[in-house]
């Protein structure tokens, strides 16, 4: 068995015990047939934190046999609705109580600030967990009328089964919580592979789900590489559904697996190059404000990241001055320092790539006016960067960077911008400013994104459904909506009156 590992919080020395085996059947164990081991890094000092064992493709299948045996007798359709809501309010109980110690582990391993995944990551998750909780009794099928004197028919929204589940590093508890929130409350198992870069909290949550009294094989956690447990999960012919956050390259692979093995449900929540734009009737001080919360918050690593601003040309050299004092006013820096708004970014290759784009953005053309250089010293910080005089071939404008730059263009008319606005592959988000009403609903109505901000950005709600267009994604989560991802549909035919006669 893989022993814990003692973790030191900067600043405080206090003590945080992490699991470090894979979490199956409720216990946490050593791999059946590997000795890997993942680093995990603490992105402030580039130092290992502490090592994790790394699952194979084996330890897939043994986390989807307890899953899948889990599901046949104690979970699935063996346990009430009500049960069901008990042990998901439970859980977010004890992750509220484990708020600072989760929110300190995350910041370890992710680098964001601690405010930050405390009182947001961590208070949305749980926010989460209690509003699947209440759905978990309320899972409704219909009544059918087909013919009142003979027959009727009536439809059940089955749990989907075995769930793989795949989540990325930039927000590890949130989408832990997106993801095993609405699978429990429809009765579905889960088999959870968390980033390789942050698994330490998916570990630690694990704890919390066997505290809460959920049985063994409902929830299981398997740390691996995503070529291994990710590839293994995604072709896995026991797994009846996948769901992933992560790149629009990877989400290829999965739906491709998925189609070659067994033809699972897939949900995908992929990449974006989200648009924000800034009309003249516009409160200026406060769209800058929600810029520089659309592109700086979280350091810029969002699949929402709103990375690309058009700005009227009326307001341009009004806007721009102002939103670079906004952006200044940002402090990125270890994120255990209480004044930080932001940490550095989550690893080396990071911000290496972040800083490619950088490099690319200034050969091509495009004028950095703030940021853009590296910081000397330790730690993978990269500053707020605005470039302006883009054009839409740059790679700056084109690619998705997952960080905290921004490119800026001029438009004219209304016309011009949603078109530049909807020159993408991506379809995540997009957000407009502007205080006329009718121009608000014009323009939301025609911008191609699964979501669409008016007057503010990045804010999300448990209860309205997220998802993507185009290439970033198939599939919806939170709210109503993502009940539909885990369960299936069963149509029931009942003859209590017609009599066949035979032979035809």
């Amino acid at each position: 068995m893989a022993q814990p590992a003692t973790l030191t919080i900067p600043g405080s020395g206090k003590k945080i015990t992490v699991p470090t085996g894979l979490f199956i059947d409720n216990e946490f164990v050593s791999s059946v047939d590997s000795k890997e081991t993942i680093e995990c890094h603490n992105p402030a000092t580039e130092e290992v934190i502490c090592s994790v064992v790394a699952g194979s493709e084996k330890d897939i299948d043994v986390a989807v046999a307890a899953a899948r045996k889990a599901f046949k007798t104690t979970w699935g359709k063996n346990v009430t609705g009500f049960e069901r809501s008990r042990l998901l309010n439970k859980l977010a109980d004890l992750i509220e109580r484990d708020a600072q110690e989760l929110a300190e582990l995350e910041t370890l391993n992710n680098g964001k600030p601690v405010k930050i995944a405390r009182d947001f990551d961590i208070g949305d998750s749980v926010q989460c967990l209690r509003y699947y909780a209440g759905w978990a009794d309320k899972i409704l099928g219909q009544s059918i009328e087909v013919d009142n004197k003979t027959k009727f028919a009536f439809t059940r929204h089955d749990p989907i089964g075995v769930c793989g589940q795949i989540i990325p590093w930039n927000y590890p508890i949130d989408m832990w919580s997106w993801k095993v929130a609405p699978a429990l409350a429809c009765g579905c198992t889960i088999v959870m592979k968390p980033s390789e870069i942050t698994p330490l909290t998916a570990l630690k949550l694990s704890e919390l789900v066997v505290e809460a009294g959920f049985p063994p094989g409902v929830v299981n956690t398997v740390p691996s590489l995503g070529s291994v447990g990710g590839a293994a999960l995604s072709s896995h012919k026991d797994v009846d559904k996948l769901a992933f956050t992560g790149s629009t390259i990877t989400g290829r692979r999965i739906m491709e697996a998925a189609a070659k093995s067994n033809l699972k449900k897939v949900s995908l929540e992929l990449g974006g190059k989200s648009p924000q734009i800034i009309f003249e009737s516009a409160d200026l001080d406060q769209a800058a404000n929600w810029v520089g919360l659309g592109i700086l918050y979280n350091t810029g690593q969002d699949c929402t990241a709103g990375s690309r601003l058009f700005v009227q040309d009326t307001i341009y050299d009004k806007f721009i001055p102002l939103l670079v004092e906004k952006f200044k006013q940002l402090k990125i820096a270890d994120g255990f320092d209480e004044q930080a708004g932001g940490g550095p970014v989550v690893s080396k290759a990071q911000y290496d790539k972040i800083f490619s784009y950088i490099e690319a953005g200034k050969q091509q053309g495009a004028k950095a006016i703030l940021g853009g250089e590296k910081r000397p010293g330790k730690g993978y910080f990269v500053d707020p960067t605005i470039f302006v005089d883009v054009k839409p071939d740059m790679k700056i404008v084109r690619e998705e960077i997952f960080g905290p730059v921004l490119a800026v263009a001029k438009f004219s008319t209304e016309d011009e911008v949603i078109e530049l606005a909807n020159d993408t592959t991506y379809g995540l988000g997009a957000g407009l400013h502007s205080n006329d009403a009718s121009q608000c609903m014009r323009v939301s109505q025609a911008l191609e994104a699964g979501t669409v901000w008016v007057n503010q950005y990045n804010l999300l709600n448990n209860n309205v459904p997220f998802g993507g267009k185009k290439q970033s994604g198939i599939g919806r989560e939170l709210g109503s909506y993502a009940l539909e991802e885990y369960t299936s549909v069963k149509a029931v035919h009942w003859n209590y009156g017609e009599k066949l006669d035979w032979p035809l």
